[in-house]
């Protein structure tokens, strides 16, 4: 694709492939979808495969979305074995999630490429510095609230997940923790949400891109077979496999390490990825 030789085709797909497994590995840490860690690399990868500026980040939050269904529903069947999901907060959010997703997936055919860097680096940072720094006042409340607020609640963390192509887990921890919750429960819970969110957003995302390729016809990496609207099938294949290996890992990791060295592991990592976005959005690229 794109003029690339052999030598450069095989290094993506290793690289994909090792991605694969690490977003699988944190998104049983972590109940995130592994959203956070495909993003950023996708973007290199269709960077160097030539996908224009306009399109790449939708293409990057499509497919990372489409991975995430695999490993998210792998990551919440080891989570839900250990009995650590609360099923009250599906309950309750199930709802007003998917009628989130569907609306960031609305904005996402008509948003310009740098809304979705600005979402996805606002919202990681903010995580970061909660999380990093742990100071245990920085508390909205004792518990989660019933009615209209926890509604809210949901329908942001349906729309903003959408937009940062992640499976929900970034925003519905950094909620459940700011409301006393236990991390290693957030991440479980998360775990579900990421279900939830994934599969109305990949489709979204095939609806929102569907004219990217008649707009960009001379781009291979948009074309069917090898997308369908804004989902990469190339990605998606080559990452796929192996995080469904390594997200029960990634399950029991989270379930062995404290409480602080598991928020301090997830905000560093969460500062890390968003400084990737902040480089491309003063450079432009």
């Amino acid at each position: 694709m794109s003029g690339l030789a052999l030598s450069d085709i095989v290094e993506l797909a290793l690289l994909l492939i090792a991605v694969g497994a690490l977003s699988g590995f944190l998104a049983g840490a972590f109940g995130i979808g592994g959203g956070a860690i495909l993003v950023p690399v996708f973007y290199e990868c269709f960077r160097i495969a030539g996908v224009p500026l306009e399109v790449r980040m939708p293409l990057c939050v499509g497919t990372s979305l489409a991975v995430i269904i695999p490993t998210s529903i792998r990551s919440f069947q080891a989570h839900y074995r250990r009995g650590a999901v609360d099923t009250s907060i599906l309950r309750m959010w199930w709802l007003p999630i998917v009628i989130g997703v569907v609306a960031g997936s609305v904005v996402a055919r008509y948003a310009p490429e740098r809304l979705f860097k600005i979402v996805f680096v606002c919202v990681a940072w903010s995580a970061a510095v909660r999380l990093i720094l742990a100071r245990e006042g920085w508390k909205f409340g004792e518990d989660l609230p019933n009615g209209l607020l926890m509604r809210v609640y949901g329908f942001c963390v349906g729309i903003l997940s959408t937009l940062m192509g992640i499976g929900g887990g970034l925003f519905s921890n950094l909620l459940m923790t700011f409301y006393g919750r236990p991390i290693h429960q957030a991440v479980a819970t998360s775990s579900a949400l990421a279900v939830l969110i994934s599969i109305p957003g990949a489709l979204g995302y095939i609806y929102a891109g569907w004219p990217a390729a008649a707009n960009y016809p001379a781009v291979a990496a948009l074309q069917v077979p090898f997308a369908l609207g804004y989902v990469s099938l190339i990605g998606a294949v080559l990452v796929m496999p192996m995080s469904l290996v390594t997200a029960p890992l990634g399950v029991r990791a989270a379930h062995a390490m404290s409480k602080r060295t598991l928020e301090t592991a997830f905000g560093c990592y969460l500062f890390i990825v968003g400084s990737r976005f902040v480089l491309s959005l003063v450079g432009g690229q």
